[in-house]
């Protein structure tokens, strides 16, 4: 008792005329990750979203990089939220809320989760630069917008401090990471029960 067994995996494929996206994710995973999405910036901030939320990621997508990542990043977040919200079903037994503080040097950030099934972001994270290396800075907010939405997520970031922009934003990344994980977490006093006074996350 008190065990889920029902496996929490999805799988989501999206085809635009912009982007083809083929995403699967395992909730409980062990930080498996093959991910090529062409943009090497967002290949690594992806392989920390499933290093340390330990959701196996297995990711692969095209799309029109010679107009510039914007689509390819967003229609990713598009994807991997709609996977992780297919995967957790409906949601019985969740920890359902989850913050963290995470440091990285000299740059500190937090995020904030209530695993809710209403989507929406709160996003306090300013770059001093537009871009790192070729990766545009406005795309890292693009990419958890989506994730937010499609994952059925309430999702607070905020970098309280931090000068390095790549630390800025991959602290961004691995903060939502390690309070996605609690949050998913089942919780074995109310594994069968869904963490909700109305009986649903909705």
């Amino acid at each position: 008792m008190g065990e889920t067994t029902t496996a929490r995996v999805g799988n989501i494929v999206r085809k635009t005329n912009e982007t083809s996206v083929s995403v699967s994710v395992n909730l409980d995973g062990t930080a498996a990750a093959r991910i090529s999405t062409g943009v090497g910036f967002f290949d690594h901030m992806l392989d920390q979203l499933s290093r340390h939320s330990l959701i196996d990621m297995d990711i692969e997508v095209t799309g029109d990089l010679h107009i510039d990542d914007h689509h390819t990043v967003e229609d990713t977040g598009i994807a991997i939220g709609q996977a992780i919200s297919k995967a957790l079903g409906d949601r019985r037994g969740i920890n359902r809320y989850a913050s963290l503080d995470l440091a990285m040097d000299e740059t500190m950030t937090k995020a904030a989760i209530d695993v809710s099934g209403r989507p929406f972001l709160v996003w306090n994270v300013a770059f001093s630069a537009p871009k790192i290396g070729t990766f545009d800075t406005e795309l890292v907010r693009e990419f958890f917008q989506a994730l937010a939405q499609n994952a059925g997520i309430t999702l607070h970031v905020l970098n309280h401090y931090g000068a390095n922009n790549h630390h800025i934003a991959e602290t961004c990344f691995k903060a939502v990471a390690r309070a996605l994980r609690a949050a998913i977490e089942i919780d074995p006093r109310q594994a069968n029960r869904v963490p909700s006074t109305k009986g649903m996350l909705v």
